[in-house]
């Protein structure tokens, strides 16, 4: 069912870019791949899927082992903590969920000489949720500015995870307000929005995503 699931979600994304006005190919999709064997992303990646999205980085390394004979990007998506930036530093190719200047720091120093630099993106709480991680929008310049000082690292934009809402309007009122953050910036080097997931991807697409992370929409449920 994977080659159907995974076509699916292609489907959706095509019809929602479509549907906002967007050249086809301005969305990407980052397949959200926690719980999931190596087995079953090969499947994944005979069907043309090469991103992968990654919450823990203790199950993300032996994947990465299993799978070091393909041609992969893998992102971090999960909550960062300060333990875990040598060995994000070391083997991942982007970090979603900077949300503070010290590990942004210390994963510049982590980051292998002769690696390109790590893509990175701030995560906003634009929900102003107190379970989320992420800054607060007034937050943002400030932190963007020190970030593009650091080696190591290439800011690439902004992300969020807004709390569920069903109504499709309520469901883009997050995804706007993290687009206006992103052009206040002012920085057109900063050209990635993370947002939108397989409940809201159609929202998300509508209001600039250019990068949907999908995991049960192409995997099943999680246990």
């Amino acid at each position: 069912m994977i080659d159907a699931d995974l076509d699916a979600v292609h489907a959706r994304i095509r019809a929602a870019e479509q549907a906002a006005g967007r050249p086809a190919g301005a969305v990407s999709l980052l397949a959200a791949s926690k719980q999931q064997a190596p087995v079953t992303l090969r499947a994944t990646v005979a069907l043309g899927q090469r991103a992968y999205g990654e919450n823990y980085v203790q199950e993300a390394l032996p994947k990465m082992a299993a799978l070091a004979d393909l041609d992969l990007s893998w992102h971090f998506i999960g909550r960062l903590q300060r333990n875990k930036t040598r060995d994000i530093a070391a083997h991942f190719d982007w970090i979603h969920t900077l949300d503070r200047l010290d590990l942004a720091q210390r994963l510049a120093a982590q980051r292998p000489a002769g690696r390109p630099p790590l893509q990175t993106l701030i995560e906003v709480n634009v929900s102003a949720e107190s379970s989320k991680a992420g800054v607060a929008p007034a937050e943002v310049p400030a932190l963007a500015a020190a970030m593009r000082r650091l080696p190591g690292l290439e800011l690439r934009g902004l992300m969020c995870l807004p709390a569920p809402e069903e109504n499709g309007a309520r469901q883009r009122a997050p995804f706007a307000a993290l687009r206006r953050i992103l052009e206040a910036l002012g920085d057109p080097a900063l050209d990635t929005l993370s947002m939108g997931t397989s409940a809201d991807l159609e929202a998300a697409i509508a209001e600039g995503a250019t990068i949907v992370r999908v995991g049960t929409a192409i995997f099943g449920a999680r246990s």
